[in-house]
């Protein structure tokens, strides 16, 4: 062990490419997404470092062109389960004991990598897979995950420097240690950042996890399996499983040395998962920790005062970028009736000029929803609305799966302050929109507050201070990340950590200190210079 105090390099974010017609990284992208398109690869199962290409195995299709088939993945079972275990276990004593700068270096190369070799990959792995366009990837699988890799090591640092104060003749200090089991890491579609961090994270601090990757994820989540292979990351610290979740689950919540879930998806899945482990609590170690960030119905609340373009621009950008698959997606808007007529007009003339087709032409701003599944509920939600007379579909509204999942941007108008569109999660592109009368702001922020059970994300339009201030006040629990004259998303590592309470999680902050901590488990140890030698105390002499 090196006799010396390390100081990691500066951290800063990644800079976000801009992919303008003739760039070098348009054209590195381009030639990656070729190459990708002309191959059909096999993906396996990492459990040790060993590729397992065993058990059912299931063809992956983008989801902008359902006829073409970029390659296969294979789908394990409970023996797969177990193995992954035992090998997250039999890695585990090295690992931990590993120096912290060791650890440090191996994320500061794989962010390294991305930020440079596997740039274009990456991007184009992320594009086909998940239906992003240049722009959304770029900012997701490369700049975020580069900054979760970069700051987590940072915030690392920090923690290991709180150390208690010593009295004379001793000497306090505070190890923090990782804990003592597994970590289950199970990730979403929709950010291939997140697919990396959260298994990541916790192994960061020392930590061994079994990462399941959603489905629909997989193409590009095995890109960043090779990256941390390559950055020096060891056999079994992060075993890459494929698998149905609830045979995972039956296994792994049952195991006593299951230590803690880092989890992104649904409210209603996370609740499941949270009331298994505590009905097998009996059987653990120690407490596991459970870390989720869940779902969200993200709101937007103009005020009379609002900038309308300003206001125009974060609707169109806030629900509609990623076809509104992002948890912290402007899915619900509170717009008063002075501002309506204008803010209407402007928002349709947006939205009615963007481009929708596949994310490989890059005049296309809006790309695939993520699967026929998805596909169905959200066109539900449109023929609902569609339907009912106290609503309005003002622009959008039509949708075709004939070659991929397409929905166009849909934007619907409401007279009922409890719409259902208004009230439950959607996820995708549909902003629905109550306008009520210019005195009612008050009124409204109640709404915003009370409407839904979420608590992510959530924004406020207004040139006045006041305005502000009485909103940000009273919506403090109603979001997790609040926004001022800003759209509701495109949190940054760094500069906003992310996470929400109520039914949007465990409000952790991915990318942060905060969400650190929760995969250590501090020792407190004091070492005594000069130890007494008699029991008695100066109180007990006598007169």
């Amino acid at each position: 062990m090196a006799d010396a105090y390390f100081q990691i390099p500066a951290i800063t974010n990644e800079p976000v490419l801009q992919y303008a017609s003739g760039s070098p990284e348009r054209k590195a992208l381009q030639a990656a997404l070729a190459d990708f398109k002309a191959q059909e690869i096999e993906i396996p199962m990492t459990i040790g470092g060993q590729k397992i290409l065993a058990g059912e195995k299931i063809a992956i299709h983008p989801p902008h062109e359902r006829s073409h088939t970029l390659g296969y993945y294979y789908k394990g079972g409970a023996k797969h389960i177990q193995q992954a275990i035992d090998a997250a276990l039999a890695a585990k004593p090295a690992w931990e004991a590993m120096p912290w700068q060791e650890r440090a270096a191996i994320f500061l190369k794989a962010a390294d990598l991305i930020s440079g070799p596997y740039r274009a990959r990456l991007n184009a792995a992320t594009m086909l897979c998940q239906s992003k366009n240049a722009f959304q990837a770029e900012i997701d699988a490369v700049a975020e995950l580069v900054d979760f890799f970069r700051f987590n090591v940072q915030f690392m640092t920090e923690i290991y420097q709180q150390q208690p104060i010593s009295a004379p003749l001793t000497w306090n200090r505070m190890e923090y240690r990782p804990l003592e089991g597994f970590i289950f890491a199970i990730t979403p579609f929709n950010f291939t950042s997140i697919a990396g961090n959260l298994p990541t994270a916790p192994a960061l601090m020392g930590n061994v996890a079994i990462w399941k990757p959603a489905e629909t994820q997989i193409y590009s989540a095995a890109v960043i399996m090779e990256v941390l292979e390559e950055a020096g990351l060891p056999a079994g610290v992060v075993n890459l499983l494929m698998v149905d979740g609830p045979a995972a689950g039956d296994i792994i919540f049952s195991h006593p040395d299951f230590a803690g879930l880092h989890f992104t998806g649904s409210t209603k899945v996370f609740q499941h998962l949270w009331s298994t482990i505590g009905k097998n609590i009996t059987r653990y170690k120690t407490y596991p920790r459970i870390v989720g960030e869940t779902g969200g119905k993200d709101f937007v609340l103009a005020h009379p005062s609002a900038d309308v373009q300003a206001l125009a621009v974060a609707l169109a950008r806030g629900a509609f970028e990623y076809q509104g698959q992002k948890c912290s997606a402007a899915s619900r808007a509170y717009i008063p009736e002075n501002i309506w007529p204008e803010l209407r007009e402007r928002l349709i003339e947006i939205v009615s000029s963007f481009k929708m087709g596949s994310p490989e032409d890059f005049g296309n701003f809006i790309n695939a929803v993520i699967d026929e599944r998805a596909f169905d509920k959200i066109t539900n939600y449109i023929a609902y609305a569609r339907d009912e007379a106290d609503a309005e579909i003002i622009q959008g509204g039509t949708y075709d799966k004939t070659e991929g999942y397409f929905i166009a941007p849909t934007v619907v108008v409401t007279t009922n302050p409890h719409f259902k569109l208004l009230e439950e999660e959607i996820f995708g592109p549909v902003l629905t929109i109550y306008v009520y009368p210019e005195n009612g702001f008050t009124d409204a922020i109640q709404l915003v507050d009370t409407t839904s059970p979420y608590a992510l994300t959530g924004a406020i339009f207004s040139q006045d201070r006041e305005a502000i201030a009485l909103a940000t006040t009273a919506l403090r629990h109603a979001a997790g990340n609040f926004y001022i004259n800003d759209k509701p998303t495109g949190a940054v590592v760094g500069q906003q950590p992310f996470g929400g309470a109520r039914a949007s999680g465990t409000n952790d902050k991915a990318g942060s200190v905060w969400n650190l901590l929760r995969w250590v488990s501090p020792r407190a140890i004091k070492e005594n210079f000069q130890p007494p030698y008699d029991y008695r105390y100066p109180f007990l002499d006598s007169e």
